[in-house]
This record gives C-alpha cells, structure tokens and sequence, in this order.
C-alpha cells in the first residue's frame, strides 16, 4: 500500500523512516537535521562510524529516540538543471532504500521529498520519480507492507496528491 500524509516525519510510527542526508551523514539542515535532533546523539555517533554514503545511496542505521525502529539515510542529488544524470540518482535513493528496508525485513517505511529542498530538484519531477520507484518496487514482488510520503510542505504534498490520483484514474 503507497500511503500520503503532511506533517513531520520525525513523529510517525513506521519501522523504517528515510533521511535526506548528506554525504558523511552529519546533522545538517532541513529533515536531516530534524531527524538527528529528534532521534538524539546516538544516531550522529553511529553516522559518524559509518562515515560516508555518495549520492543515490542508502545506509540503515538504529532509530534510536525515534518511534522508528531504523533510519535509512539516502544522498539525494543537488539540481543541476537535470543534464547531469540527476534523474537516476534520484531513483536510486528511493530504489537502494527499498532494497535496504526489505533485506532488513522492514514492513513499514515514511520518506521525506528527497531532493527539494536545498539540492533544488523540481518538486513535481521528484515526486514522479518518487512514485515511480515505489510502484517498481512494490510490483517486484519485494513489496513491503506500507510505504508513506510523508510531505513535509504543502506544495510537495499536492504535487503527489496529484500524481497518486492520477495512477488511482488510471486503473
């Protein structure tokens, strides 16, 4: 089941949650930063062991103060105007933390907008590539149980409302 909600991913109650990260996986901004404040200093400390993740990769950490049992870290790409194989990145880190939760037997999993916040990726053009991914997944016969977009921002939101609609038209 592909499942929508708005609000703070931080807060929902799901085995896996998704962190926008950067590449040595350090507290930083936006989800990232509210993921490591929330899941306390435990998660910087494994992060740091783990040490470095390239872009369209996935780590799997503990959730440690979180509800989340696991935190599976991806780098997303910075926008470049989409000539610079930005797209693949991208469906790469929803596609590898897939693959990660279901290795880890992970049912139940909440990604943030991967991407578009300070890397700039169109909002519209990440959401299509989102879904796609999921919707490959889940397909492959490695379904999980839930996956959730967990919109932090209105317009993020409408923008999979829309295309989650639409796939929902299509059938």
């Amino acid at each position: 089941m592909i499942r929508l909600l708005q609000g703070d991913l931080t807060t929902l109650d799901v085995d896996c949650i998704v962190n926008a990260a950067n590449e040595n996986l350090m507290p930083g901004g936006g989800v990232c930063g509210a993921i490591h404040q929330a899941a306390g200093k435990g998660l910087a400390q494994e992060c740091k062991r783990i040490g470095h993740c390239g872009v369209g990769e996935a780590r799997i950490t503990k959730g440690y103060h979180l509800k989340a049992k696991h935190v599976i870290h991806t780098v997303g790409p910075v926008w470049h105007g989409g000539e610079h194989g930005e797209d693949q990145y991208l469906f790469n880190c929803y596609k590898k933390s897939l693959l990660l939760a279901t290795h880890h037997n992970i049912e139940t999993i909440a990604f943030p907008n991967v991407s578009t916040g300070i890397f700039g990726y169109p909002k519209e053009l990440a959401a299509q590539t989102a879904i796609a991914a999921v919707k490959q997944h889940q397909n492959s016969g490695r379904r999980l149980k839930e996956v959730i977009f967990c919109c932090f921002d209105h317009d993020n939101h409408k923008q999979y409302d829309q295309l989650l609609n639409h796939l929902e038209e299509e059938k």
